[in-house]
This record gives C-alpha cells, structure tokens and sequence, in this order.
C-alpha cells in the first residue's frame, strides 16, 4: 500500500495554522516553505559547503563549492535530509548559473525547487488513489515515479515562468542548470536540465567499481536537441575559434551563443527552442550501487566519470569526499587547460551505505593515488 503518513501528517499540522488566511494553493505552498524552514533549523538543510547526517537512515552527503577565476561563485546547492519529513526521503541538487545574473538565477532556482516540488507532489498525492492495494512492488514503484515525473513537470515549468516575471532577476541572457535527485529509500528519481552530471557509483560482478552515468549532457548538438531548435526558427552552430563547441542561436545568429539546449531562464531564446523541461529517470537502488556524484561542469569537463568515481571511493574519510573531487578537479584544470579561466566547482557526494562494501585492491590504491597526485 502507497501511504506518506509522516509527509500528511507535517503537512496538515503546519496548514491547519496558516488555513482561512490564503487560498488554497498558497496554503500548500506556504505549508511546503514551513517545512524547507524547520529543516534549516534543525539542521537538516545544507546550503553550502559542508556534510550532511542523517540519524534515522544510512543517507550521509558532502558537499563542496570552489569559486573559479571568472569573477563570482554562479554555483549553487541544496541537500535537505528527512526531504518532507520522510525519515527515508532525501534531496539533492546542484545548479550552475551563466550569464551575467546567473550566481542570482541559480540560487533562485536552489530556493525554489524543492519547497515548491514538495506543494506540487503534496498535490498528486491528493488526487491519486494512494489507498490502493498494488499486486506487485514494480506496480507501486512505477506509480510513485510517475507522480514524481509530474511533479518535476510542472515545477520547473512554473519556477521558469516566475523567473521570466521576476522583475528583481534579470534572466533574459542568464539562466542555469539543475540535477537534482531524490533517493526515497531504495527508490532513485533523477531529474536534469542543462549539463549538471549525475554519476552513480556501482559494483561490478568482478567486484570493481564502476561508474553509471544517470543524466544526458544536454547540449545543443544532441540530435533531439537540434531538431527542437532549429524548427523553432533556432540556430546551433560553432565559431571558428571554438571548434566542436555547439551554442544555440536566434534567428540572427548574434546571440546569446548558449553552449546548452535546456535551462531556467535564458528567456531569450526559449522562443526558439531552448526549455527547461527536465529529463526525468528512475532506478532502483540494490547493494551494489554505493554512491551517487552530482557535479557541475567544472568537474566533469576535467575529469572522467571513472576518475570522479576512483577519487571519491579512495577517500578514506567520507567527509572529505566532496572537497577531495573538488580538490582534483581544480588541479586538473590548471594542467589540462592552461591559459583558460577555471570554472566554478561543485559537487555533491551522497553515499546510501553506513560504511564500504566494496574491498579495493592495494595496487589499485596506490595507482590511483599516483593518479589524483597528476592531476
């Protein structure tokens, strides 16, 4: 049976105080605020660099943020344990602004996304049969997925249409990504717009560990991606000077020169192709899987979804994990793209296990810290 007791039960204690002061969607909405409030007090919000622990399930994150050498940090994240106080319910999320406002437009998003997510599911719920008994577990499992798809649906639809009215942000030429994941217990829901990475940890039958990619780059030159542009009267093309570099266009061809296909805001082009629809997948999480990476750009334009996964399992204090990749990723840029301002940096590594399952080989310890000393 599908029931959320402790989720109703918070919600209709903290509406009962605010009901009879505002209609009903702003009542849900300001109940969802309530509870993204009582998880900062309490510590169970992370709104920076940090660690997060969760006292009631095996859930342990870190997190790290470097500020790059083009100007302002533009990079922001969230972790919120006990995610609509869901004992087994946690959210993640990285986003990445661009353009001049972009450090404004994904901190909005980071501040919008999850209370506003938590109204809309609320919602889905009310209006599912969440009594109804399910056959089998894949019944149940598809069913909670599908209210969370189109509950990412419609949020990332109505926080881009509240930035395009935002007369404080100015996101007409700015705009950001977001990966954003919710693990409820051994249920994984990933949801992407931009080229913020999500990267799963997991073991192989060989016993070595092996990195999933959960999330597709969306760039311009994706197929799909393309053909949405360019029949909306959207360009992509490279510049000489950037060969292989695919940006969206206008009709004009003069801006804004966007290297991505999806994003919140950039209003500029959502005319002629650009969306913030997010791409939302499901897994389920086995013994196998040990930990997720959410990361920026920054990270993944130096370093491999294989090294990113090496450099986070050999860190042998999990607290450091976040800060480690980060760590790495910096000295990568500095070898592999000399002369080329850094990007921003961050990362956010969320392990499912109280401790490792997975037995590294002594020699592949040492290679690989002669690895992460290169880069």
């Amino acid at each position: 049976m599908v029931f959320f007791p402790s989720f109703h039960d918070g919600l209709s204690r903290i509406i009962s105080t605010i009901k009879g002061r505002n209609s009903q969607k702003d009542t849900g909405k300001e109940a969802a605020e309530a509870l993204a409030k009582d998880a900062r007090k309490n510590e169970l919000m992370l709104s920076s660099s940090g660690n997060v622990k969760s006292s009631k399930s095996d859930n342990f994150a870190s997190v790290c943020s470097k500020r790059g050498q083009k100007g302002i940090n533009q990079d922001s994240s969230v972790v919120w344990e006990g995610f609509g106080s869901q004992d087994d319910m946690i959210f993640c999320g990285i986003f990445d602004g661009h353009g001049p406002w972009g450090h404004f437009v994904s901190k909005k998003v980071r501040e919008s996304v999850p209370s506003l997510l938590l109204c809309n599911w609320q919602e889905n719920l009310a209006l599912t049969s969440l009594g109804m008994d399910f056959e089998m577990d894949l019944d149940r499992n598809l069913h909670q997925f599908d209210i969370w798809k189109q509950s990412y649906l419609k949020t990332y639809a109505a926080i881009d249409q509240e930035l395009k009215q935002n007369r404080k942000i100015d996101s007409f030429f700015s705009g950001t990504t977001a990966v954003t994941i919710i693990k409820q217990g051994e249920n994984l829901v990933i949801a992407n717009v931009g080229d913020s990475r999500a990267v799963l940890a997991t073991t192989s039958i060989d016993g070595s560990l092996v990195p999933l990619q959960l999330t597709i780059d969306f760039k311009p030159n994706l197929p799909e991606e393309a053909e949405r542009i360019t029949q909306s009267k959207g360009r992509v093309f490279c510049l000489h000077d950037e060969p292989g570099v695919y940006r969206v266009w206008m009709p004009n061809g003069k801006t804004p020169g966007l290297s991505l296909s999806r994003a919140f805001g950039d209003h500029c082009v959502k005319d002629f192709g650009l969306v913030s629809e997010p791409d939302v997948t499901r897994r389920n999480i086995s013994s196998r899987d040990q930990f997720v990476i959410l990361a920026t750009d920054g990270v993944w334009d130096v370093i491999s979804n294989q090294e990113a996964v090496q450099v986070v399992s050999l860190t042998p204090d999990r607290e450091e994990s976040a800060k480690r990749l980060v760590e790495c990723a910096g000295r990568a840029w500095r070898c592999k793209k000399k002369g080329i301002a850094m990007d921003d940096i961050s990362a956010i590594c969320l392990f499912f296990h109280p401790s490792p399952s997975q037995q590294i080989d002594p020699q592949l310890i040492s290679s690989q810290a002669d690895m992460m000393n290169a880069l």
